[in-house]
């Protein structure tokens, strides 16, 4: 911290530091970072503290702000501008000492001056919480369950008949009716003693399954035959409403839909296919791509759950979620801004308070604070920590993004002491690619689900660039 000096003291040349810093471990996940600062870097901070002060103490004969040093401290000592030098310059050192140790931390430290309140060199002693390191077992053999991206044949043959049916055609049902049927009725709906307007009228076509009124006339309209009269009441959707609504209905036409053939005349009059074989396989391609990207994140999703429920909600502290807290937020402000939305907006439109807002992040801030823990034990344990290389690829990224020079960017983040943490953030996402990497995957039947076939299929702009590869 800060430049070399050298005093001489007899024939023995004395190198001082101005600053010196250094880190002791204690009991709890806390740790104790001692600062001495020597009484010629301290002046810098006194200067400055006097320069605030002639700005707020009138003096005769001074404008305001141009009152010397010598004056000041004639005039109001020097006791009042140590304090304010101290409450200015100490959290700066403290924070670079924090850095240079690249120490964890996760409160706000509790300062103590221990030396040189009233003059001479300083030094200050920083309690402080840091992140806890744990050890953790069991991930070798994580098992996670997710939906297979598999099409099945009934879901083909699903698609298949709601393309038909599109272009279906009514007909009268020799049978009783059955969910998707469209059913003809007189209805008169009563709502306190009157008629309730648009649900009272003749030959009223309802699909029967859709369940766009209530839930009960579907529920009474199964099995219908024309002919059949049914009276009955149902729960009014409005849950602030006690009076109910009561229905007579009149079956007059129970009719389903006839699907066509899809014959190669009709699939090429009223589709993009020559025939439903083509149908048949574009759809399988459509869907299978659609679940195998849900597959893959669902699959890295619950990989993340599974190894953060091997951690003991012992190791959580009030500082470790309150930091979970604080980060989310962070997290969601920055996304919101990037959409063009400040994040006071976004929870107004939710019609939630702030508190309601934070409350809720913290309803699973403990779950992310576990992941987060075990994530840096098991990149320790296995040797994935962030190299020199992969923090360079993530300057080039972000350079590339914000448009300026990577070196300028890793510049501002060392100095901002935030390299520490996007070398974690680097760390933890490759512990994650390796836990996705061994864990099994099954299905909801137990069936595993090989890691092949949750690959997708190569794009014909991923064959070119194969091919060009290999032509160089």
């Amino acid at each position: 911290m800060g430049d070399v000096t050298a005093k001489e003291r007899g024939n023995v040349i004395v190198t001082l530091w101005p600053v010196e810093s250094s880190v002791e471990a204690l009991e709890g996940n806390k740790v104790k970072v001692i600062v001495q600062i020597s009484v010629e870097e301290f002046e810098k901070d006194l200067d400055a503290a006097f320069k605030r002060l002639s700005k707020e103490v009138r003096l005769p004969g001074f404008r305001d702000g141009k009152a010397p040093r010598k004056v000041l401290e004639a005039r109001i000592g020097s006791e009042y501008a140590r304090g304010d030098a101290f409450e200015n310059g100490l959290p700066r050192y403290y924070a670079e000492a924090v850095r240079d140790h690249e120490v964890d931390v996760i409160a706000p430290p509790d300062i103590d001056i221990t030396d040189g309140r009233e003059e001479g060199p300083v030094t200050f002693e920083a309690e402080v919480q840091v992140r806890p390191k744990i050890e953790i077992s069991g991930y070798q053999d994580l098992s996670v369950e997710i939906e297979s991206p598999e099409v099945d044949e009934a879901e083909i043959k699903e698609a298949e008949e709601r393309f038909l049916g599109a272009n279906g055609e009514l007909v009268d049902a020799d049978r009783p009716a059955e969910n998707g049927d469209t059913l003809t009725i007189n209805i008169k709906t009563v709502h306190n003693g009157e008629d309730v307007p648009g649900l009272t009228a003749d030959d009223y076509s309802y699909k029967l399954g859709s369940a766009s009124i209530v839930p009960e006339l579907d529920d009474e309209l199964i099995a219908a035959e024309p002919g059949d009269e049914l009276d009955f009441a149902a729960e009014y959707p409005d849950p602030d409403e006690d009076a109910p609504l009561h229905f007579s209905i009149k079956v007059t036409k129970v009719q389903r839909v006839e699907l066509p053939e899809p014959t190669e005349e009709f699939m090429q009059q009223n589709s993009e296919f020559d025939n439903i074989e083509e149908f048949r396989a574009d759809y399988v391609e459509r869907m299978t791509g659609t679940r195998i990207e849900r597959a893959i994140t669902n699959r890295r999703t619950a990989v993340a759950e599974a190894v953060g429920q091997l951690v003991d909600d012992e190791v959580l502290s009030a500082p470790l979620v309150d930091l979970e807290v604080e980060n989310r937020i962070e997290d969601m402000a920055m996304r919101m801004q990037q959409q063009g939305m400040q994040l006071e907006q976004f929870i107004q439109m939710t019609g939630q308070t702030n508190q309601q807002f934070v409350e809720g992040v913290r309803a699973t801030a403990g779950d992310g604070a576990k992941l987060d823990l075990a994530l840096r034990a098991i990149a320790e344990a296995e040797g994935l920590n962030c190299t020199d290389e992969e923090l360079t690829e993530e300057m080039e990224a972000a350079s590339e993004a914000l448009g300026q020079p990577a070196d300028e960017i890793r510049k501002r983040y060392a100095e901002a002491g935030m390299l520490t943490n996007i070398r974690a953030d680097i760390s933890k996402r490759k512990a994650l690619d390796y836990l996705v990497e061994k864990a099994t995957v099954t299905d909801s039947d137990g069936n595993e689900i090989a890691a092949e076939r949750l690959e997708l299929p190569e794009t014909p702009e991923d064959d070119d660039a194969s091919s060009d590869d290999s032509e160089e």
